[in-house]
């Protein structure tokens, strides 16, 4: 399996993850992954990068009928094994914070464990917490002309949303699609998409 993340930068997270307000974002998306999955009713759902486990803990408040929930996080000792796929995945205030070397690893990794449908969102900008190192703990700032691409590779998107600090969207098992290089290039009518961010 490739790497998802180096020894050290797990660590610094393990650590993070100490602090009572660090990776808990995921509540206030809750109420967008409990609308998709009303829609799409799955038996289980995948929070990958599951930080403290709000989403799930906040889905099960939301939802009469939640899914059964798993979790994966590599900075959490008793989440940190390969997930097996999943019907319904979500990976929520996660992807800005992967180390941009090993980000093409994650989205494969995300490609691998997505068997129907993903909700996942993207941070666009700065975060307000630091690394220990100094760095920002966002680190990859791009905006979604860069991430498009990359997901258009592996998935079909079936929504894309703008928020005012970023975008989340809903994509869906691409069967046909195998895992690629950031060619940056979208085939298809999901072009589009690209071509409103970009002008052209």
């Amino acid at each position: 399996m490739s790497t998802l993340i180096s020894e050290e930068y797990r660590r610094m997270q393990e650590e993070l993850h100490r602090n009572p307000n660090y990776g808990v974002a995921s509540v206030q998306y809750a109420p967008i992954v409990a609308q998709v999955l009303e829609q799409v009713r799955p038996e289980e759902l995948l929070d990958y990068g599951a930080g403290k486990g709000r989403l799930g803990e906040t889905l099960r408040t939301l939802m009469p009928n939640a899914p059964r929930i798993r979790h994966y996080d590599p900075a959490r000792p008793e989440w940190s094994a390969t997930p097996e796929p999943a019907p319904f995945v979500a990976c929520i205030d996660v992807l800005e914070h992967i180390e941009p070397e090993l980000i093409d690893n994650v989205l494969d990794d995300l490609q691998r464990v997505t068997l129907g449908h993903g909700v996942f969102t993207v941070h666009t900008g700065p975060a307000v917490k630091l690394l220990s190192d100094g760095r920002n703990a966002h680190l990859i700032q791009q905006p979604p002309a860069w991430w498009l691409p990359k997901f258009l590779d592996r998935f079909d998107l079936v929504v894309f949303q703008r928020m005012p600090q970023g975008f989340w969207i809903v994509v869906q098992h691409a069967p046909d699609l195998a895992p690629a290089p950031d060619s940056g290039k979208a085939a298809g009518p999901l072009k589009r998409v690209l071509n409103s961010l970009t002008g052209s």
